[in-house]
């Protein structure tokens, strides 16, 4: 585990959730994140359905009053850097590699089935705690913040507590935001994309809908994910307008689904 010590006027704090600007320090030369993450309810009924072994944050999974709560981070992903690009690696196999992807940078696979055999990821005591607020699977015998950052993170060179700390805050300011209030206010109910595209037009613009991919499971169709794409100029600044890139797909959930609610 380790902290660095760094002064007050370089933090950036939301809703007690501070980090130091996240910063690639290596292959850096990557366009956009992609802000990943789960409706929770929904991630827990799809793995119940699979019949895959329940984890344990869906086995002891509780109502709460704050539905908005259930949008909880998967991950976030910096895209595909130019220099590794240039070296033959494809956008296919950089999403299922990540940090692995061959030639460069020749580093150990993360396997999505072996996630605490990923190394620890460096991150202090206070922000796991504040990492474990919003990501379920964090620590415990799910490991999750080990993967994500063995996939995704340990290459660029992240201070860990940075990488932390922007997800914890971006998930405070989705939440937060016209996106977040519509999803609470629907909690349980079927809804059209149509309506969910308004209210992410209202908090941020109409241009902005291509940015948000979705991703439904079942029949009926429920949400279980949602990818955001901003641009890695945005990644330290509060969301906005000019924050987003479009996506050249927007998931698989159609007119209608279900924003699932807790138990099966």
């Amino acid at each position: 585990m380790f902290r660095k010590s760094i002064a007050c006027a370089t933090l950036l704090c939301a809703a007690n959730a501070c980090a130091t600007p996240l910063v690639a320090t290596q292959y850096a030369d990557f366009d956009r994140y992609v802000l990943a993450l789960s409706w929770q309810t929904g991630f827990c009924q799809s793995q119940h359905y699979s019949k895959r072994n329940e984890p344990d944050e869906c086995r002891l999974q509780k109502e709460s009053d704050d539905k908005t709560t259930f949008l909880t981070v998967h991950g976030l992903w910096p895209g595909l850097p130019k220099s590794i690009a240039a070296r033959g690696v494809d956008e296919r196999r950089w999403m299922r590699y990540g940090c692995a992807s061959r030639p460069v940078p020749n580093m150990p696979e993360a396997l999505a089935s072996r996630k605490c055999q990923a190394a620890e990821t460096g991150i202090s005591l206070e922000m796991a705690d504040k990492l474990n607020g919003v990501m379920p699977g964090a620590g415990g015998n799910s490991c999750l913040e080990r993967y994500e950052y063995a996939k995704h993170g340990v290459c660029f060179g992240f201070d860990p507590d940075a990488w932390v700390g922007t997800m914890v805050r971006l998930n405070h300011e989705i939440r937060h935001s016209e996106l977040g209030r519509f999803i609470a206010a629907n909690y349980g109910k079927t809804i059209d994309r149509s309506a969910l595209n308004a209210a992410i037009a209202q908090a941020w613009g109409a241009n902005n809908v291509k940015a948000f991919k979705l991703t439904c499971n079942g029949n009926p169709a429920y949400l279980t994910e949602m990818q955001i794409s901003i641009k890695a100029t945005a990644i330290n600044t509060p969301l906005n307008p000019a924050s987003f890139l479009p996506q050249p797909h927007p998931g698989n959930c159609a007119k209608q689904f279900v924003l699932d609610p807790v138990g099966y």
